[in-house]
């Protein structure tokens, strides 16, 4: 019961359970959410504040009422969308929303009907209902800059190509495009997971296989990040950039672009690298999804590159176990940025049940987080990112020719507001894709979205903001990349713009990669690897102060020598790998209300 709410209320803390007082009402099929009833379990203060909790539960067509005098309380079946309504009335303690019943899946560890999964997922956001209406994303691929992704069972169905690997694990080829840290299988399989069991319509009653958001879209990982997420912000601008410019190699169609990461950097978006970055990308196409951050109210900012107000920036939404999103809350770690720059929507983020890469960094080090052999539970934007960037997908699936603007735009106007948060944590609300697929989008949407456009002439020292990588003495700072070269910001915001940045396999005066297409990769087609030369790390080839005098050999690119717990905990991998550090007694009371956080 913990791992599925917030809250424990009295009625289990003395042994009961709601599924076991009563079991859960369906909606009709295709009811809207305020059409729906839910089975609640009511627990109030004292007798009296029981007889008013009764008398409005009878008032408001409440059916099925069972006294239940431990809790001083009642179970009853009441219309969801008085569920938030009922939660305010005097003397009320908790109100606990009964699950839904679902069938387990033959497949051990496949539970369905947990809130977390991603069948839960797709129904809350309405991703089922566009599989109904053959909408699986098919035709758009999804970029994934993050850690690389491994073969695991839902990510071998042809649904990954593998693009190159600027991790520092690239030379090692025992590890090269694999995901040594978790995160980044994660995120894939949130987006487009799929074990090639159904397909198209079929999906919808299929229970038996994992599917992600957008199961017919396809992924191209681009692996930043190695065994301890450690990377350096040119790793990132470099994946971005690759991205810009091959986004329509060898049959791909890159349409979406998904960051599940961020910095604490404070620099003006209008002169950051990396929100120039995302820019370029967003004006050659590619609509950008980019985790809000995991600060909650603490920096009074979004996390960077979400800072930029083109790009999509996602917040974490707690479905406190239900489909109705009504009585959705925001969790206090998702980021509530600032009053002029807030998240555009929000989505499950909460004990996402995404595929578990046996033997990664976070699977050692959160055993707790695993639920059965294939999946792992994530919390945080990054999760939430994953499940919007799946949508998008579905929604360009359904119209090709729309903008990143449009995509942005129809995705907000469709989501669902719940009265659980503020705007600054909520948005527009719960992106909603049934609503987003059914509903063409109207004409007014070919105006672009007017903020002042970046340069990208800014410090990339200051796009890191406080996250460096470095070995056991030192750490990488200053104008300059992993390779040590002088990183002209305005020359090379003019090399991106221009569609140039890389040349083969070379960027910013180095050979990062190979430059061309291979097939030998468990993809079948990735794109190839070059080995970078020690020279670079010796003597003077290092411009800042912080470098200067280091012997650096080859053996420092396999990773091994490479730190990044800052990473791990603040720009990757969410507030928590396991859905117990988001339960329990002190989520309860007055102090957590949504008043005091909104």
């Amino acid at each position: 019961m913990a791992a599925l709410r917030k809250h424990v209320p009295a009625a289990v803390a003395a042994g009961l359970t709601v599924a076991a007082l009563a079991g859960a009402v369906p909606a009709a099929a295709g009811a809207d959410a305020d059409a729906e009833v839910s089975r609640v379990v009511v627990a109030t203060t004292d007798e009296q504040a029981a007889e008013r909790v009764n008398r409005a539960l009878r008032t408001h067509g409440a059916a099925r009422v069972q006294p239940l005098k431990v809790v001083n309380g009642f179970a009853a079946d009441v219309p969801a969308s008085y569920v938030p309504s009922l939660r305010r009335l005097p003397g009320v303690r908790s109100v606990t929303v009964d699950s839904r019943l679902r069938l387990m899946s033959t497949e051990p560890g496949l539970d369905v009907g947990n809130p977390g999964s991603l069948a839960a997922i797709s129904r809350i956001v309405n991703a089922d209902r566009a599989w109904e209406a053959g909408v699986t994303g098919q035709g758009v691929d999804v970029a994934l800059i993050d850690s690389g992704i491994s073969p695991v069972q839902g990510l071998t169905s042809g649904n990954v190509v593998n693009g190159p690997d600027l991790s520092f694990e690239s030379q090692s080829p025992a590890l090269t495009r694999l995901d040594t840290f978790g995160h980044g299988t994660h995120m894939a399989s949130i987006i487009a997971g799929r074990d090639a069991v159904a397909s198209g319509a079929a999906y919808a009653a299929d229970t038996a296989s994992y599917k992600g958001i957008a199961p017919d879209s396809r992924i191209v990982s681009v692996k930043v990040a190695d065994h301890s997420g450690a990377t350096d912000v040119s790793q990132v601008i470099a994946g971005i950039d690759w991205v810009v410019q091959h986004r329509r190699d060898n049959g791909l169609n890159i349409r979406v672009m998904n960051l599940s990461f961020g910095t604490d950097s404070t620099q003006w978006y209008r002169i950051d690298p990396l929100s120039f970055a995302v820019e370029n990308a967003w004006r050659k196409g590619i609509a950008v999804v980019v985790a809000g951050g995991n600060n909650g109210r603490d920096t009074g900012s979004l996390a960077n590159p979400a800072q930029d107000p083109y790009v999509i920036a996602v917040g974490a939404s707690d479905s406190n176990g239900t489909k109705n999103v009504l009585d959705d809350t925001v969790p206090a770690f998702s980021s509530r940025g600032s009053s002029t720059r807030y998240v555009d929507v929000v989505a499950p983020g909460v004990s996402v049940h995404g595929l578990r890469n046996p033997g990664s960094a976070i699977d050692q080090q959160f055993p707790s987080a695993r639920s059965g052999e294939r999946f792992f539970k994530g919390t945080g934007t990054s999760q939430a990112a994953a499940v919007v960037s799946g949508s998008a997908a579905l929604l360009l699936s359904r119209y090709p020719s729309l903008t990143p603007d449009q995509v942005k735009k129809h995705l907000m106007d469709t989501a669902t507001p719940f009265d659980g948060a503020g705007v600054r944590g909520r948005g527009q609300g719960v992106v909603n894709v049934r609503r987003a697929v059914a509903t063409a989008p109207p004409s007014q949407y070919a105006s672009a979205q007017t903020w002042g456009a970046g340069t990208g002439t800014g410090s990339l020292e200051a796009s890191r903001g406080s996250y460096h990588v470095g070995d056991s003495t030192s750490q990488l700072t200053g104008e300059i990349d992993i390779f040590g070269n002088a990183f002209d910001s305005a020359a090379w915001a003019a090399a991106t713009s221009s569609g140039n940045a890389w040349s083969g396999g070379t960027w910013n005066g180095a050979a990062w990669s190979g430059n061309a297409w291979s097939s030998d990769d468990w993809t079948g087609n990735a794109w190839s690897g070059a080995a970078w030369s020690g020279n670079a790390w010796s003597g003077n080839a290092w411009s800042d102060e912080s470098w200067a005098g280091h012997a650096w050999s080859g053996a420092s690119w396999t990773g091994a020598a490479w730190s990044g717990s800052a990473w791990s905990g603040a720009a990757w991998s969410g507030a928590a790998w396991s859905g117990a550090s988001w339960t329990g007694a002190s989520w309860l009371g007055s102090a957590w209300s949504s008043s005091s956080w909104e």
